[in-house]
C-alpha cells in the first residue's frame, strides 16, 4: 500500500473538503457538509457512496445494524464528517471500528466545525 499521508486519492478528498469548508464555513449540521462533499467529489469524478450501510460481524454472524458510514469513496476511503466542537478519541474509535468490520483500509474523520480545516482532519489506517 502507498504512503498514506501522500495518498492522492486521500488528498483528492481533502481538497475537496476544503472547498466545502470555504465555501460553507463551520457551524452547519453533519448532513450538509456530506451532500456538498458527495458534490465537490463528484465534479472531479469520484464514485461516492452517501450512508452506506455496514453490517457489525458478531461471533461469525453478519448482523445489520442500521450502522453505516457517511462516505465511501471510489471503493477504498472510509470519510467520517462531523461537525463537533472537537474531535474525541470516541470519534477516533468508531472509525476505526468501522474500517475494522468493513476488513481493513483508509480512514478521514473531518471536522467541519474548526475555523481551520487542516486542524479539523485525522488520518486513519488499519
Amino acid at each position: 500500500m502507498s504512503n498514506f499521508s501522500n495518498d492522492v486519492l486521500t488528498e483528492q478528498i481533502i481538497g475537496a473538503a476544503i472547498v466545502v469548508h470555504r465555501e460553507l464555513g463551520p457551524g452547519l449540521l453533519e448532513s450538509a457538509y456530506e451532500a456538498c462533499l458527495c458534490h465537490e467529489l463528484s465534479q472531479i469524478n469520484l464514485k461516492v457512496e452517501r450512508q452506506k450501510p455496514v453490517p457489525i460481524t458478531y461471533k461469525g454472524l453478519k448482523l445489520e445494524t442500521g450502522y453505516r458510514l457517511d462516505l465511501l469513496v471510489a471503493d477504498l476511503v472510509v470519510v467520517e464528517i462531523k461537525s463537533v466542537s472537537e474531535l474525541l478519541p470516541i470519534h477516533t474509535a468508531q472509525l476505526l471500528s468501522c474500517l475494522k468490520q468493513t476488513g481493513g483500509g483508509r480512514g478521514l474523520l473531518i471536522n467541519f466545525n474548526v475555523k481551520l480545516l487542516k486542524n479539523g482532519i485525522r488520518r486513519l489506517i488499519v
